[in-house]
């Protein structure tokens, strides 16, 4: 059997300067430090960030007055930090920077009058913040029925943005039925878009014609490795999300004789390794493991000021 890694995958910079935060803040201030929401989507990071002292919760006003509070990397919405400041708290703000421009971006555009179209997955955490910043202005669609269902008139100053784990193919179709119906609508830019999401999902795509089983090593709750598992079958190859080398079956296997393997942004390489082992262990005979490949992403978000030093 041959295995085929997938270059790139896993962390993404947002995912290692969230986690590189919270160890940050475990160095300097010691437990506990308390986490909005889990800082990212993978339970194997979460758990390892609790062992070392880290609370995770969903209100601030589940934490002790004084207590120091991180926000994830999804980001959070202005509420939630009113919340946060109501309750006495000294907070570090891990929000993946690509994120906070998006932010920056519906402030702006609500203060400039326009109404906005979110592009996104309803109840996703960060869907939730990014709806916060203005949401006396902001409609959310999924797809391209939604935007005929928007009870906007088709001159309407609009403007449009994106959750940014989503990719360009993930919202080209929504994107041309808000171009059809708002022919003056300013659409968002290329760049609001992660360019990790965007580079895993290429690179997916790209092996599509050289495996015939697709594993992608991420949580149920990240969208962006359920994207990675939807192109894989869209391009009728099998694909399965695992959170874990337990979570391969055996009978995926079957006649396969290639295997590609790939991680969502917040999975860590541990688990792929984990996960080549118990493909290894079930082929039973001669496995190749080969890597696509490719440049480095080259991507690296500073520490808070208040981290920095401490890293």
């Amino acid at each position: 059997m041959r295995i085929l890694l997938a270059n790139p995958r896993g962390f993404c910079a947002g995912v290692d300067r969230a986690i590189e935060i919270v160890e940050a803040a475990l160095a300097r201030f010691g437990p506990p430090v308390y986490v909005r929401h889990e800082i990212v989507h993978n339970r194997h990071v979460v758990d390892g960030l609790r062992a070392k002292g880290a609370i995770f919760v969903d209100d601030p006003r589940q934490v002790p007055a004084g207590a120091l509070l991180i926000f994830s990397a999804h980001g959070v919405s202005p509420a939630v930090r009113a919340a946060a400041l109501g309750q006495g708290l000294r907070t570090i703000d891990a929000t993946c920077p690509l994120v906070t421009k998006v932010h920056v971006e519906a402030r702006r555009f609500a203060e400039s009058g326009h109404e906005i179209v979110l592009v996104g997955h309803a109840g996703h955490v960060e869907v939730e913040g990014t709806l916060g910043q203005a949401p006396e202005r902001m409609r959310l669609v999924e797809q391209p029925a939604d935007v005929e269902r928007l009870d906007l008139a088709e001159d309407a100053q609009l403007a449009v943005l994106t959750q940014t784990t989503l990719s360009v193919d993930d919202t080209r179709e929504v994107i041309e039925a808000l171009r059809a119906r708002f022919p003056a609508a300013q659409l968002p830019r290329k760049d609001d878009i992660c360019y990790a999401t965007q580079n895993r999902q290429n690179a997916v795509k790209a092996m599509m014609g050289e495996v015939d089983l697709m594993l992608v090593v991420g949580a149920p709750e990240s969208s962006n490795s359920n994207r990675l598992v939807e192109i894989a079958r869209k391009a009728g190859v099998a694909a399965h999300l695992v959170q874990s080398a337990d979570d391969v079956r055996p009978e995926w296997l079957g006649a396969v004789e290639s295997v590609g393997v790939t991680a969502g942004a917040s999975a860590p390489e541990s688990l792929v390794e984990a996960v080549v082992a118990r493909l290894r262990e079930l082929a039973g005979g001669d496995v190749v493991v080969a890597a696509q490949h490719a440049a480095p992403e080259g991507v690296v978000f500073q520490l808070p000021a208040e981290l920095r030093g401490e890293a």
